[in-house]
């Protein structure tokens, strides 16, 4: 069953962090990206890499406006996959090349300036 747990007063975890939570087998990932908590369990769907210790950033994908251009977005909503560098989108779960496979989410919440995962 689901337990609501502490990760960490909301001043620890400023927009671009991410802190690991000790939570079940594997571990947890509370991220903020751009002012909204997110959270992923720190496992790749891939081959089981420690996915939270993956580099955080954004990915490329096709400019409209440039012929056989590329453009940077999701800055801070991606990590990267220590092993084999498998790209996640840190707000839904979901692998950027095959939208199918994804890791587990859980929900976050701020009460009295406090963090808490729902895990």
């Amino acid at each position: 069953m689901p337990q609501r747990r502490f990760v960490c007063p909301i001043e620890e975890l400023p927009p671009g962090a991410m802190k690991l939570v000790d939570i079940g087998k594997f571990g947890v990932g509370v991220y903020n990206v751009g002012g909204s908590l997110h959270a992923i369990v720190n496992y790749c769907s891939h081959e089981g890499a420690p996915l939270c210790q993956g580099l955080l950033g954004g990915t490329n994908e096709p400019d409209p406006t440039q012929p056989d251009g590329l453009r940077r977005v999701r800055e801070g909503q991606i990590v990267r996959c220590p092993w084999h560098n498998w790209e996640f989108d840190i707000t839904t779960g979901r692998n950027l090349a095959d939208p199918n496979r994804r890791v587990r989410t859980y929900p976050v919440d701020v009460t009295d300036g406090e963090v808490f995962v729902t895990a």
